[in-house]
């Protein structure tokens, strides 16, 4: 029996200017995108309701409303990679609010949304008076019941433990798609619209703070993982280019995001797919046709005909990864053809029989990467008119399009198979050419030893790493399962918790604006 490579991928981790307008039909299956209704102003940012306390259950099925430092210590330290070795010892109690709240779809028309609001509490300093607040995105989930407010999964329960049990209010949208949302599919990656989602979670909690004893400071942070941290970026871009009269943001940490899009996306199809491609690509292309760009006329135009129809309306919805590939629905994470070129070594496993992506599509998209280059130097990477839609759309949401002018820290790990740190490099040395003398970037690569800050952080995460090989090697027999299950545990269970550690530490210490 094969093994379901998609099925190991933590893609709850992984990936993580609008688009508008027009229609475009769909001949075999595919949604119809109609011309949107502009939503009413006013409605944007606005509670749907009010909010609504969250019971956590603890020991043998009782919940409490509140749990306390002692109990979310053993929640996260029996639940979560690493536990409070990584976190901290939690010092603060949280009480765990879900709000709805109106924002956008990717066409600019009302829908409701829902959020997380993780609120500190007790009698230590740092969980009394005017705290922080920390708005925070979550990587990609491919499952439309993932709800930030549930404590009971993992990422969740190590966000409350390492900022809302460390004095942070917490606000974690769910984004359009998921729990609390009507809207039947998921705007992954459209950056105008999820960072128009995450604003508008922040206005309608920022609503409700003053009913659930949650008392604000000035300081505003933003950070976010995978999928997140490409929405952290895309938020505080968001917040300096259309609301600086309304926003001040401290700092702002994205982590292992796909910032770099339109180099992702040329890799990808140059030959070099990463690892959960055949799950996250229709995804975002799906993303894409929403929104207007008019990336196919039919589902076949893109797909193989045996994933063709109904994907479209696939993914997030109520299968895992593993499940879908069980039932026939996308392939082992297989995305080309064995006979497609070109074909980058060590990527022979994205090439096979069994693939979701055609190659006469392929070979259009080279075609145009070929006319079109885009990525020629740091400064201007964006410097470029690809023709082929989906290359168009990748320009788009590419991030590499502004300074930031407020502290900004980028962390990753260079081994990382799902979101190649490239992206993080890419962003980094762009952001520099712009303003090399002033900008307050740093950049943390965790899986280098060499001199310089972070070091206790770096030496914590390689010593993670050889724990993991040794134990499964103990366990199998087998060097190569050792270095199979690193490679499935890096991007989420071991890059995650130490990136979020140095977030934490860089946002603590950002100077109020």
């Amino acid at each position: 029996m094969r093994t379901a490579r998609l099925a190991l991928i933590p893609l709850v981790w992984t990936l993580a200017s609008c688009g508008g307008g027009g229609g475009s039909a769909d001949h075999s299956g595919g949604t119809v995108v109609t011309q949107p209704t502009p939503p009413a102003p006013q409605l944007r940012g606005q509670m749907i309701g009010s909010a609504t306390l969250v019971p956590v259950t603890v020991g043998a099925g009782s919940s409490v409303n509140t749990l306390d430092p002692a109990a979310l210590k053993t929640l996260v330290d029996a639940g979560t990679t690493l536990g409070s070795a990584v976190t901290g010892t939690p010092t603060c109690a949280i009480t765990t609010y879900t709000l709805k709240y109106h924002t956008i779809d990717s066409t600019g028309a009302d829908t409701p949304a829902n959020t997380a609001v993780f609120v500190p509490s007790g009698s230590n300093a740092a969980c009394q008076g005017g705290r922080p607040v920390l708005l925070y995105a979550h990587g990609t989930s491919v499952q439309t019941s993932t709800d930030m407010a549930n404590l009971a999964a993992t990422e969740p329960r190590l966000i409350a433990a390492m900022f809302a049990a460390q004095g942070y209010i917490v606000v974690a949208p769910n984004y359009v798609g998921y729990a609390g949302s009507t809207a039947g599919y998921h705007p992954y990656l459209d950056a105008q619209q999820q960072s128009a989602d995450m604003i508008d979670a922040l206005r309608a909690a920022r609503s409700a703070f003053s009913s659930i004893n949650a008392a604000a400071s000035s300081r505003l942070m933003v950070t976010g993982y995978s999928q997140g941290g490409y929405v952290a970026l895309a938020t505080q871009r968001a917040m300096q280019t259309q609301y600086a009269s309304e926003f001040t943001v401290t700092a702002a940490a994205p982590l292992s995001g796909p910032y770099a899009l339109m180099q992702f996306g040329d890799t990808i199809f140059n030959g070099a797919p990463t690892t959960g491609s055949a799950g996250f690509l229709p995804m975002l292309i799906t993303a894409g046709q929403r929104a207007g760009a008019n990336l196919y006329s039919s589902t076949s135009d893109i797909y193989e005909p045996k994933y063709a129809s109904g994907i479209d309306t696939l993914l997030p919805g109520t299968q895992s990864l593993g499940e879908l590939v069980a039932a026939g629905k996308l392939p082992n994470d297989v995305l080309f053809a064995a006979d497609s070129l070109p074909q980058t070594a060590g990527y022979a496993s994205a090439f096979g029989a069994d693939h979701l992506i055609r190659t006469a599509y392929r070979d259009a998209y080279l075609a145009d990467l070929k006319a079109n280059p885009c990525n020629a130097s740091s400064a201007a990477p964006l410097a470029c008119t690809p023709q082929q839609a989906l290359r168009k759309w990748l320009l788009k949401n590419d991030l590499r399009t502004y300074t930031p002018n407020v502290p900004l820290f980028l962390c990753g790990g260079d081994e990382d198979p799902l979101v190649p740190y490239a992206n993080t490099t890419s962003t980094a040395a762009y952001f520099r050419a712009q303003n090399a003398t002033s900008l307050p970037l740093t950049v943390l690569n965790v899986d280098t030893l060499a001199a310089g800050p972070s070091l206790t952080t770096r030496t914590e995460f390689a010593a993670a790493k050889e724990a993991l090989r040794a134990l499964t090697k103990q366990q199998t027999g087998s060097a190569s399962a050792a270095d199979q299950a690193v490679k499935d545990a890096y991007h989420a269970g071991l890059v995650a918790p130490f990136c979020l550690r140095e977030a934490r530490a860089f946002l603590d210490s950002a100077p109020t604006r």
